[in-house]
């Protein structure tokens, strides 16, 4: 597929400016934000109601849902949007019914906004915080395996609830959620598994049945859509969940139950047009296109001895994502060697620690005022930009030298 079509899909690509900070939000493509500027101008009214307008409205609403449960492989009473990831998250573990000797596993791998709910719910109800790390022998390319859980020995018959990512937004490292779900429900039947998306959406399908997971969340303005998020709560999970809706909505879906109307209508019925390009395009293009982009980093940095990869070496695609994190000797903070490439190329990488303090502290032991650096690509960067990226790094580097 031609990679000028794709890019006439999202009309910030025409402007100056090359976009490489992807993992903290991609640009929208245009048929979404067609799709929420007509509704403001012709259904912006409360649905439900008898009358034309809000039946039209009713009906784009419900389409977003639908949508949504189709792209995850959900039943739609399954599904539930709201305004971001971590209040989604915390609204499930603001929820969930613990007994008294319960407890919970949680990834140190994680971004804090899947985590920061699940340790203050046990704070609050005196409940048994397990943290699951990497193994010793992955420390310089953490990952999270399901053997671990075993060996670790953090699952036992009290286990509630297991929690991890599915990508890392720093390391870019893609877990086999499968493969630990399986594990988690061999060790106990009985406890659910959590699942972080918010890194790993733009890249490949979901399907939350394969998955074989009771939470799966990620955040659709990741996904070349609106500033709103979704979560699927598996029925399954119903039963662990108090209500947080009102007294009068029967528990008959998760949105009843943890939806508190906070996914905006506007943005709700955006979602089949997100959902209609990414047919179109298909992840075969964009699964080849974005290996064929940070195969080209991931090569630069190879070469470079001053550089210092953080995560998955291989740029297979099913091992990792294009979130690249690196660190350069001799610049500190590493925002330092980022303002160098900024003064001479017009592109986004940026440095931090991503809201993953636990990775950084107690997994990768790095210094957060140090931080790291991170690009990351979508399929509508180009082979010509990461060429320039890697062309502009050599020249700070070798002037160094």
């Amino acid at each position: 597929m031609d990679i000028q079509y794709i890019r006439s899909w999202f009309p910030a690509l025409a402007r100056d400016q090359i976009f490489m900070d992807n993992v903290a939000g991609a640009q929208a493509v245009k048929t979404c934000s067609d799709a929420i500027y007509h509704y403001f101008n012709n259904a912006n009214v409360q649905p439900v109601a008898a009358y034309p307008v809000s039946q039209e409205a009713t009906s784009k609403v419900q389409r977003g849902y639908e949508a949504l449960a189709k792209y995850v492989n959900a039943s739609v009473d399954e599904v539930i949007f709201g305004t971001s990831t971590t209040h989604l998250a915390r609204n499930v573990s603001t929820a969930f019914r613990f007994q008294p000797g319960d407890n919970i596993v949680l990834s140190k791998v994680d971004h804090e906004a899947h985590l920061a709910g699940w340790v203050q719910a046990a704070e609050r109800k005196g409940i048994e915080v397990r943290w699951w790390v990497p193994s010793e022998n992955t420390r310089s390319n953490p990952k999270l395996e399901a053997d671990d859980l075993e060996a670790q020995g953090l699952i036992d018959n009290k286990t509630r609830v297991v929690c991890f990512t599915h990508t890392s937004n720093v390391l870019g490292s893609v877990t086999d959620v499968a493969a630990v779900s399986k594990t988690v429900k061999r060790i106990n039947p009985t406890t659910l598994v959590s699942v972080d998306a918010v890194a790993y959406a733009p890249h490949a399908p979901i399907d939350v049945q394969a998955f074989g997971v009771d939470f799966y969340f990620f955040s659709w303005y990741k996904v070349y859509g609106p500033h709103i998020a979704s979560a699927f709560i598996s029925k399954a999970s119903w039963d662990h969940i108090d209500r947080l809706g009102h007294f009068f909505l029967p528990p008959t879906s998760a949105n009843n139950m943890l939806g508190l109307a906070c996914g905006n209508f506007e943005f709700i019925q955006s979602i089949p047009a997100v959902c209609a390009y990414l047919s179109e395009v298909g992840w075969d293009f964009i699964k080849q296109q974005e290996e064929t982009l940070q195969r080209i980093l991931l090569s630069y940095i190879k070469t470079r001895p001053e550089i210092q990869l953080l995560g998955e070496p291989s740029y297979d695609r099913n091992l990792r994502v294009p979130v690249i994190s690196f660190k350069v000797s001799g610049y500190y903070p590493q925002q330092k060697f980022v303002d160098l490439i900024y003064a001479k190329f017009k592109c986004t990488p940026t440095a931090g620690e991503f809201y993953a303090v636990r990775l950084f502290n107690d997994v990768l032991h790095l210094d957060s005022e140090d931080g790291v650096i991170r690009c990351s690509f979508l399929h509508y960067n180009t082979v010509a930009e990461v060429n320039a990226l890697t062309r502009v790094m050599d020249e700070i580097l070798s002037s160094k030298s």
